[in-house]
């Protein structure tokens, strides 16, 4: 994008370590336009920047409170490294599947919104995989003049990797038949390793060991609209940009939405 071309090298350093994982923040995952994309939540990005890992980092603006936090991810956005959205419903029947995203006209950075990446952060990876993906192929073209140990070392690793996957297809089916027989005998039933299908991590996936099937609140949510938080937000420095809609560049006169969060998505 022009825009973020156009960013100080200093924002810049502050947007490739939000992007990367030493920024810990917490990545989700959404559908926009039909096609995945990566977001996050304000207060994510704000805990980053208060972290012991970007007060080590140079050449940045510096950060010592919330507010100063809130200032540098607000002078962000004028360069579209990642746009204020709104969440819906989920892309499919799944409770777990990502949900959809669009976004919103309104552009201001609040700690309680929802943001997502319109960056792929340093490209150095994608070199990286290409080489490799590269001298993999090779690799197995001329597999027949590998010395023999390495054959048979490549043969255990394939035997470990079939055992894994026949592992993991033996505790779904052992989850399944656990969760039918305590239907039975502990109404509402109990579900071992309920995020092993969820879009989740490696680790988090069996995480927690069990839990019992109850059925999920929905968070409720609330919209103020109120002449003051806008006041407030102005008074602040925050950015606020229209986004032509239909082709109309006629600002409109709505006010900021802030919604009210689930306790598990915070």
């Amino acid at each position: 994008m022009e825009q973020q071309a156009k960013a100080p090298p200093d924002l810049r350093h502050v947007v490739n370590f939000l992007r990367s994982s030493k920024s810990g923040m917490k990545v989700r995952v959404g559908v926009l336009n039909g096609k995945r994309i990566d977001y996050f939540k304000g207060k994510s990005a704000v805990k980053a920047l208060l972290s012991p890992a970007y007060g080590k980092l140079k050449n940045v603006p510096s950060v010592a409170t919330e507010a100063d936090a809130n200032s540098v991810l607000l002078s962000l956005l004028p360069f579209a490294f990642f746009l204020r959205v709104e969440r819906g419903a989920p892309s499919s029947s799944s409770a777990s599947s990502p949900k959809m995203l669009s976004i919103t006209p309104m552009q201001a950075f609040q700690p309680t919104d929802y943001f997502a990446w319109f960056y792929e952060g340093s490209q150095w990876t994608t070199y990286v995989g290409g080489v490799a993906m590269v001298a993999i192929m090779l690799a197995g073209v001329m597999f027949p003049l590998w010395p023999p140990i390495m054959r048979l070392g490549v043969w255990y690793i394939s035997i470990g990797v079939l055992g894994l996957v026949g592992l993991f297809l033996a505790v779904a089916v052992i989850r399944l038949i656990f969760y039918i027989i305590t239907i039975i005998v502990a109404s509402p039933g109990i579900w071992i390793f309920p995020k092993l299908f969820a879009d989740v991590g490696f680790v988090e996936s069996f995480i927690p060991l069990w839990e019992w099937d109850l059925p999920k609140k929905k968070g409720k949510k609330k919209r103020v609209e109120k002449e003051k938080g806008k006041g407030k937000a102005a008074a602040e420095g925050a950015y606020i940009e229209e986004v032509a809609d239909s082709g109309s560049s006629r600002p409109s006169s709505r006010t900021a939405r802030v919604e009210d969060v689930a306790e598990e998505d915070s």
